[in-house]
């Protein structure tokens, strides 16, 4: 049966919450242990995948195919565990259950009500997995105090009085702000934070300090005090230059021994590093660095394109080289020329995205590294828009477009070389679906294989012919024009093994021309680097020698 640990985050502050989780989560297992890690959002009450990236940052999407916080791909990079469809619930979800069993008469006709029949749902999802590891840590979305997060708490709170003594404990993350007029660091908003949170039934076991400075021991002796916790379990978190330091860091600060002391677990497994250790090397230790713009439309927000920021950085590990990200607009030449914007980068990356708007600058961006050799990565609507490209200026399809942009627009204005995808095999299952259909979980989500050709570029760097990813999207290159575009060098490298849908496209005679329809970046880890972007890392080192 899994031990529980609840994460809140504190009045003042909840930054560094995902990241605290899911550096604990590596540390138990540098111990031996296993993990499992979840999270609770109060205040998500909409399906993710119908929010525009700028309200809700990026989309992270499950091998089974759900939508999910981008906390997770923070959880699944630290720890290596794939994140499940059981481990995110949003307050929407919630409520959308308890009514969906009124409804059906689960309840007997009693009145509906925050407590018992919200909070048991709630608990009910915590509990989901119990017997398959030895830690469950849950974070809970927010800070304490907050209206929506009540129901939250309350069912953490119920939740540990129902479990046997000692099987659940509670890790508190607030901010220790700093006065530089004063050279103060003030606990009060921590005090504060610690009162709201015994105010509702919840004592914390841990206090997850975030600080500018370092922490002296009479600060740390005044928390452990007026906080109502041993001073050994007031543990610092102070600002890193990389979060892959984070591990190291609160292990050094003592928070894995702090949990382990909590659950009382004597003597305990020393911790094996080592993999956190060669990460940290290759930060710190590198032999160049490399230029890449990643030419988008959500560029304002760069948690939209969270995982790919990430997976370069990983790429960058992999070939010790620093990555320097720029986010270019793509709308900024949507009517102009794109060489001014782009010239002097190593390698272009073209991410997914949905609507019309940039998308001429990406098809530019596209065709500025086809006829410049440089190395191109073209992911979902990154690689629709390389073969839209290459259908109007080289296959001599002039009218070529999506047929997303016209439902858009509501009227036939593109040759559709990309279309709305009506059916496709899921398992031993056929899916249909109508461009009409509801927004929310609609699209082709989750982990499906690909067969990859003998030979090709694709094939070579992944060192297999057989791979799985995970999609999401609803709309399709049109596998009719593959004789036409391979006649003139564009080869579909990777096909749905009924070979009806096309998964990756490759130039024949470019360096580095490589587009998917699925996300790579959602399976990249610092310590596993996802083989297209170290590979694409690779190829814009090669580039920059070259300038």
């Amino acid at each position: 049966m899994a031990r529980y640990i609840f994460i809140t985050g504190g009045v003042v502050s909840s930054l560094g919450k995902g990241l605290a989780s899911a550096a604990l989560g590596a540390l138990l297992q540098a111990r031996g242990f296993s993990v499992r890690l979840r999270k609770l959002d109060p205040y998500l009450n909409v399906d993710p995948g119908t929010m525009s990236p700028f309200e809700h940052g990026e989309v992270f999407v499950t091998d089974d195919g759900a939508e999910t916080d981008l906390d997770l791909g923070h959880y699944e990079r630290f720890t290596g565990v794939p994140a499940r469809m059981t481990d995110s619930v949003s307050s929407g979800r919630i409520y959308s259950n308890v009514l969906e069993r009124e409804r059906r008469g689960d309840y007997l006709g009693k009145t509906i009500q925050v407590v018992p029949h919200v909070t048991n749902e709630i608990k009910d999802f915590i509990g989901i997995g119990d017997d398959e590891v030895d830690f469950m840590l849950c974070e809970i979305g927010g800070t304490v105090g907050d209206i929506e997060g009540l129901p939250f708490f309350e069912a953490i709170r119920q939740f540990s009085h129902d479990k046997p003594r000692g099987q659940c404990i509670f890790m508190h993350l607030t901010l220790l702000p700093y006065l530089a007029a004063s050279g103060e660091l003030k606990t009060k908003p921590t005090q504060h934070s610690v009162k709201e949170l015994q105010s509702i039934g919840i004592a914390p076991d841990i206090l997850v300090c975030r600080s500018e400075q370092p922490i002296p021991d009479k600060e740390r002796e005044k928390i452990a005090l007026f906080c109502n916790v041993r001073k050994e379990a007031v543990v610092a978190a102070y600002d890193l230059n990389s979060i892959y330091e984070a591990p190291l860091a609160y292990h050094r600060e003592g928070l894995d021994q702090a949990v382990l002391d909590a659950f009382g677990i004597s003597p305990a497994p020393k911790p094996d590093l080592r993999v956190w250790e060669d990460v940290a090397d290759r930060i710190h230790n590198v032999d160049g660095e490399v230029n890449i713009a990643i030419v988008g439309k959500y560029t304002q927000l760069e948690d939209a394109y969270k995982s790919i920021k990430e997976a370069l950085t990983h790429g960058g590990m992999a070939n010790r080289v620093k990555v320097n990200v720029s986010w270019v607009d793509a709308e900024v030449f949507d009517q102009d020329d794109a060489a001014p914007h782009l010239e002097g980068f190593h390698a272009i990356l073209v991410p997914g995205g949905f609507g019309e708007r940039g998308t001429e600058g990406k098809i530019k961006a596209a065709q500025f590294a086809r006829e410049r050799d440089i190395p191109y990565l073209g992911i979902c609507l990154g690689m629709q828009m390389a073969v839209i490209e290459a259908a109007r200026n080289v296959a001599g399809v002039s009218s070529a477009g999506s047929e997303e942009f016209d439902h858009e627009a509501g009227k036939k204005r593109f040759e559709p070389v990309v279309y709305h995808l009506k059916e496709w095999v899921q398992g031993n299952e056929k899916v249909k679906r109508k461009h009409t259909d509801d927004k929310g979980g609609t699209m082709r989500l989750g982990a499906y294989d690909a067969v990859l050709k003998d030979g090709s570029k694709v094939a070579q760097v992944y060192g297999t012919t057989a791979i799985d990813e995970r999609h999401r999207h609803r709309y399709e290159v049109d596998v009719k024009y593959r004789d036409k575009l391979e006649e003139q060098g564009l080869i579909f490298s990777g096909m749905s093994p009924d070979g009806r849908l096309p998964e990756i496209v490759e130039w024949r005679d470019h360096p580095w021309f490589i587009g998917v329809q699925f996300h790579p970046e959602l399976k990249s880890k610092p310590f596993a680097p996802h083989p297209l972007f170290a590979d694409f890392v690779r190829a814009a080192v090669e580039t920059s020698r070259l300038v």
